[in-house]
C-alpha cells in the first residue's frame, strides 16, 4: 500500500510540473495566430463585431458606439486609417499595433476599402 501511495505522489507530482512548464511556455510565447491569417480572417476576428460583416455598421456594438458606415470612410486617406487601426480611435475603437504587423494593418486598411466598391 505504502509504494502505492509513494507512486501516485510521484504521478501527482509530475502531472503538476507538466501542466507548469506547459503553461510557462504558453504565456511566454507570443501569439502567431493573427500572422497566419488573412486580411478577410483579421477583419472577421476583430471589426466585425462593430463595423459589420459589410463594413455598414449596422451590429449592436456598431450602433451602440455609432459606427461609421464604410462609405462614409472612403473620404479619409490610408494613412489616416493605418493610424486609426494602428493607434485606436477615442475610448471605443482598440489599436492594433501590438497584435498585427504594419503589413496586416495596411491589409485591414485595404480589405475595409474593398467592403465599400
Amino acid at each position: 500500500m505504502e509504494n502505492l501511495l509513494k507512486k501516485s505522489v510521484v504521478a501527482i507530482t509530475t502531472a503538476g510540473l507538466v501542466c507548469g512548464v506547459l503553461m510557462a511556455v504558453l504565456l511566454t510565447t507570443p501569439p502567431t495566430q493573427a500572422a497566419d491569417q488573412s486580411a478577410e480572417e483579421l477583419y472577421g476576428h476583430k471589426c466585425a463585431v462593430c463595423h459589420g460583416k459589410d463594413g455598414l455598421g449596422n451590429t449592436a456594438k456598431g450602433k451602440k458606439v455609432h459606427v461609421k458606415d464604410v462609405h462614409a470612410n472612403l473620404k479619409d486617406s490610408d494613412a489616416e486609417m493605418i493610424k486609426i487601426v494602428t493607434k485606436g480611435k477615442g475610448k471605443d475603437m482598440d489599436g492594433y499595433e501590438k497584435e498585427f504587423s504594419k503589413e496586416q494593418i495596411e491589409a485591414l486598411v485595404e480589405y475595409y476599402r474593398g467592403l465599400g466598391k
